[in-house]
């Protein structure tokens, strides 16, 4: 199945929400969808991470401010 867009003709806000129908269907088909190895991998490094004090967790708050603050 070939689906064609006329990108160039959408405003922002158009693509946007083709953007969240997209995701909308996809997260309530989340169940068929495969989540390729490197992802497990990073997890697992990530947890090890933490486990062994290389890594923390930021408050969901101040991790907002900081991306603010650095764009």
């Amino acid at each position: 199945m070939s689906i064609i867009l006329p990108l160039e003709e959408m405003t922002i806000a158009e693509k946007l929400q083709t953007m969240e129908f997209l995701w909308d269907d996809l997260c309530h088909n989340a169940e068929s969808i495969k989540s390729p190895k490197w992802h497990k991998d990073a997890l697992l490094k990530r947890e090890q991470d933490i486990k062994d004090n290389k890594d923390s967790f930021v408050d969901w708050e101040q991790a907002k401010k900081d991306i603010r603050d650095s764009v």
